[in-house]
């Protein structure tokens, strides 16, 4: 599905059948320099339960146009006006990595709009390493290396590790903006989520890879422990759990949105 937002192409997968805005709705954010196919499993899983699926591709990522927004904060608003263009009045906001500060501060400052937050692989501060940072700025093919293997456990196939290369070469050859040094950084400068997480009311549950080297559930204490009545769900899985685990994160979020909208 494609809409416009502030003058831009913004591409919405929406699985295999129309969007129904009427349907309990599931809004499914990428991280950085990814877009919606990183959900595939999730959204075929959610399809086939009946709900209605959003899976964007944030601005500037795979076929969404205009520049990518270089804050989390941007992203959030940008987000909220996808709400209003797709006519989705409330939906379970889910995340990964820096969707899920997306998904967080568009809650909190659009509280009415979510049913529900679900946030994987997210940690509060998201601070990201100097030489991460200057690499993705110097040499993204480089930095794309990096966040690769870091990304995934020891065990991951290849087929899953070489599929998640191609998809960011895929999405940097497409942009003539260092795209992934844009996401890094907005993560980076983030500094709001301990506000957010206080203001959030709606129902959260945290997805957590055990083996996760990039957001480590260690480091997601203070959201944890800011969202008292949040639940967590803990997957054997590095930061890619959307593709090392499936069925996993699939029933992790089936579980949120049948708790919430259904």
């Amino acid at each position: 599905m494609q809409l416009t937002i502030d003058g831009h192409s913004a591409f919405c997968h929406t699985g295999d059948k129309p969007f129904e805005p009427a349907l309990p709705t599931v809004v499914l954010v990428h991280g950085a320099l990814n877009d919606h196919t990183v959900w595939a499993p999730q959204i075929q899983a959610l399809g086939a339960r009946g709900f209605a699926v959003l899976a964007p591709d944030l601005p500037g990522h795979g076929r969404s146009g205009g520049p990518a927004l270089p804050s989390v904060e941007a992203l959030a608003d940008w987000l909220i006006a996808l709400l209003d263009a797709a006519g989705v009045e409330r939906a379970l906001l889910a995340g990964h990595s820096m969707g899920s500060l997306v998904v967080l501060e568009a809650a909190s400052r659009a509280p009415q709009r979510a049913a529900g937050l679900a946030l994987l692989g997210s940690t509060f501060p998201m601070k990201v390493a100097d030489a991460l940072l200057a690499t993705a700025l110097e040499d993204q093919q480089a930095a794309i290396d990096m966040v690769v293997t870091w990304s995934h456990a020891a065990w991951s196939a290849p087929s899953v590790t070489d599929a998640a290369r191609d998809m960011m070469q895929r999405l940097a050859a497409g942009s003539s903006a260092p795209l992934l040094h844009t996401d890094l950084a907005a993560c980076n400068a983030y500094g709001n989520g301990m506000t957010a997480a206080a203001a959030v009311t709606c129902p959260v549950v945290f997805v957590q890879g055990s083996l996760d080297k990039m957001t480590p559930p260690r480091k997601a204490g203070l959201l944890t422990d800011a969202i008292a009545h949040a639940s967590i769900v803990t997957v054997e899985t590095g930061h890619a759990m959307m593709q090392e685990a499936p069925e996993a994160v699939s029933n992790a979020l089936l579980a949120q949105a049948e708790r919430l909208i259904s």
